[in-house]
């Protein structure tokens, strides 16, 4: 654009800042969002005013970056919530990804330790769901034989894993840190 078509361009778009700002508020519904769209849409039409072509509709070229400004932020707003206190945010909590993984690793390894037999009845019984009644048939041995190797491969398994009870399991406290404090 040469020097004389530049500021008659620039003359074009302060006419039309009324226009843009109308239609800014007929989408936003609040005034102050509508100036900031209206800037928005003036500075990229600014930067991008080698691709407007001579001749072609002015108005038309800037409500289209003013409605496309627009729509891209309603797409990304709603992801978003409003949280003006940072309350939601201070009370997100984010564990670690490791711990499970070595708890895993740990068990694993304990099970292999195990006897055959209570590492039978075990991955029988305890992950595949096999009733005792089952276990005995599968294994071919009576019902309390069955029962005795899974409390001993219980035992033996919580033996070598470290664990008391049931407060060992779950997430690791130091996982937690501080937050768990102040969720209470």
């Amino acid at each position: 654009m040469g020097e004389t078509l530049g500021l008659e361009w620039q003359k074009s778009l302060l006419e039309l800042v009324p226009n843009l700002r109308a239609f800014a508020n007929s989408l936003s519904r609040n005034p102050d969002h509508a100036d900031d769209l209206v800037q928005q849409t003036l500075l990229k039409a600014w930067r991008s005013k080698h691709t407007f072509h001579e001749g072609s509709n002015l108005k038309a070229w800037l409500f289209a970056i003013l409605r496309n400004t627009f729509l891209t932020e309603v797409r990304r707003r709603k992801f978003e919530t409003d949280d003006p206190d940072e309350e939601l945010q201070n009370a997100l909590i984010s564990r670690g990804g490791q711990q499970a993984h070595m708890d895993l690793l740990d068990f694993e390894v304990a099970l292999a330790k195990l006897p055959r037999e209570q590492r039978e009845v075990l991955i029988l019984v305890g992950a595949e769901g096999v009733s005792y009644d089952e276990a005995a048939l599968i294994c071919g041995c009576a019902i309390g034989t069955i029962k005795s190797r899974m409390n001993r491969a219980r035992e033996k398994l919580c033996e070598l894993m470290g664990v008391d009870g049931a407060q060992d399991f779950g997430p690791d406290k130091s996982d937690l840190g501080e937050n768990i404090v102040s969720a209470s």
